[in-house]
């Protein structure tokens, strides 16, 4: 009982959720993601939302970093860039905007428990790819023809049932997606992953919006702006602190920081 006030204090606390959005973005920001992945543990952990309400409202603060992230980028990557590659993101969304449906409808029909242990799986994979994951520069597509645009869908079906279910942008696998399946180079790849995760998030979106849970955002309206507002800021911060800490430190410590989140996740079902 006490952890439960303690959480819904929390909830109310105007500094705590901003600046937990805040430290959020700025380590996505490191690394050119959301931070969703390492938001959401926070809304079960410290903030003690159910999972499928941590799920909603990550995905909702997710949608307003992914909208502001494609022209934070606009100097690495312009939108005549991201338009040049048109076919690679419509080969992406084929697979990734049906997986987006059917996740938030598995995540909606399952109960807590096996949400809980889902996410912690997911989670500590993420963790693991974070910590191995993104290596090569892009260039030359694995595939090529019928077999690539087979392998794009199936990828963006994978990804889009994960991102869904998770609330998150799904950066991180369609990062290397990207670049080893399409070929694509790094930065421009994590400006195009943005590109599919919109229209993927927001299916997702207006799939959870016919589930009970989703009054959780009207219920929760404050709290969401101001860590979304925070996780904007976090981003931006992130953004221009590109460079300083080496990426070779970075990653395998936050990708230690979610393999710690998910076995917190796993334990709080």
């Amino acid at each position: 009982m006490r952890a439960s006030t303690n959480s819904s204090s929390l909830r109310r606390n105007g500094f705590a959720s901003f600046s937990s959005g805040a430290a959020i973005g700025v380590l996505g920001g490191l690394i050119g993601l959301g931070g969703a992945e390492f938001r959401l543990p926070l809304l079960i952990g410290l903030f003690g939302f159910p999972a499928l309400e941590a799920v909603i409202l990550n995905k909702a603060t997710s949608l307003v970093v992914v909208a502001a992230a494609l022209p934070f980028r606009a100097h690495v990557a312009s939108f005549a860039d991201i338009a040049e590659h048109w076919p690679v993101i419509v080969n992406l969304l084929a697979g990734s905007l049906v997986g987006a449906w059917l996740g938030a409808g598995f995540a909606a029909r399952i109960d807590s428990g096996t949400l809980h242990r889902i996410i912690a799986v997911v989670l500590a994979g993420i963790g693991v790819l974070l910590a191995f994951g993104h290596a090569g520069t892009g260039g030359v597509a694995a595939l090529d023809g019928a077999s690539l645009i087979a392998a794009g869908v199936a990828a963006g079906l994978a990804i889009g049932v994960v991102a869904s279910m998770l609330g998150v942008a799904g950066g991180e696998l369609l990062i290397p997606t990207l670049v080893l399946l399409f070929g694509a180079d790094i930065k421009l790849a994590g400006s195009l992953s943005l590109a599919v995760s919109l229209p993927t998030m927001l299916i997702g979106f207006l799939r959870y919006s016919k589930t009970a849970n989703f009054a959780a955002l009207g219920e929760n309206r404050g709290f969401l702006g101001i860590m979304a507002a925070g996780s904007l800021f976090g981003a931006f911060v992130g953004g221009r602190l590109l460079g300083i800490v080496a990426e070779d430190v970075l990653r395998p410590f936050l990708a230690a920081i979610l393999l710690g989140s998910a076995a917190k996740v796993w334990r709080s079902r």
